[in-house]
């Protein structure tokens, strides 16, 4: 992970955006951004992996994020990342796969969400998750 001044605030809105959140192991949510962020390669992928989840799962807004200077790539790419429900699955993932700074994130976050090691207990609904994750994964690849 590259600690710039931007990483570094990202780690602080990240941690506090999600340090009350547990993941489906109950493990603290705010691990899985972090795991992606230390795979990326760059200041803008890195800042990305760690807010990617900030504005779907929290009171953030882009503007707030924005207001903070992030830039405005990196911003472009989280609005990319973050998933309306108004929009079919597969047709989310095409869009992603247009922006080489969210495609980066989002394949991150597909290979480690597939890791059924992370769970306590391998049910039907993480199975079939996990095929859902490996088909954006394809499609992101192809």
């Amino acid at each position: 992970m590259i600690y710039t001044k931007q990483t570094k605030k990202a780690l602080a809105i990240c941690f506090e955006a999600h340090k009350d959140q547990a993941d489906k192991s109950g493990l603290p949510y705010v691990f899985h951004p972090f795991h992606l962020a230390e795979q990326m390669e760059d200041e803008v992928t890195t800042v990305v992996a760690l807010l990617h989840d900030v504005v779907e799962d929290t009171d953030w807004t882009f503007e707030g994020l924005a207001a903070e200077g992030f830039a405005p790539e990196a911003i472009a790419a989280l609005r990319l990342l973050t998933h309306n429900d108004d929009t079919l699955y597969p047709d989310y993932v095409a869009k992603i796969k247009s922006d080489p700074i969210a495609r980066a994130v989002k394949l991150a976050d597909l290979r480690h969400n597939s890791d059924l090691s992370r769970l306590d207990a391998v049910d039907d609904e993480a199975l079939r998750r996990r095929e859902k994750y490996l088909e954006a994964i394809r499609l992101l690849t192809e």
